[in-house]
């Protein structure tokens, strides 16, 4: 086996891939709160653009309300007519 060449054009750009900044570690630091928050300006909607975001909120808790009924019902049919006889 041939000795691997050390790769000598390897710059840091600084991105970070994983962070290890893990809250209750002893090197955790809070990030600052105005480096996180974008522009500063608070969102601000109409009342159709609330009536819709509402809408979808519904929509999409009644969705995964329903999951859960039709696996559950489908368990208690399976227990009653399968698994219990």
């Amino acid at each position: 086996m041939g000795k691997r060449k050390k790769r000598a054009d390897f710059e840091d750009d600084g991105r970070v891939i994983a962070p290890m900044n893990v809250e209750g570690m002893p090197w955790h630091a809070p990030r600052s709160q105005s480096s996180e928050s974008g522009s500063g300006a608070p969102l601000t909607l109409t009342r159709e653009e609330q009536r819709a975001v509402t809408a979808g909120i519904m929509k999409a808790a009644l969705l995964v309300a329903g999951v859960f009924v039709v696996v559950l019902t489908g368990f208690i049919l399976f227990c009653i007519f399968v698994w219990f006889r």
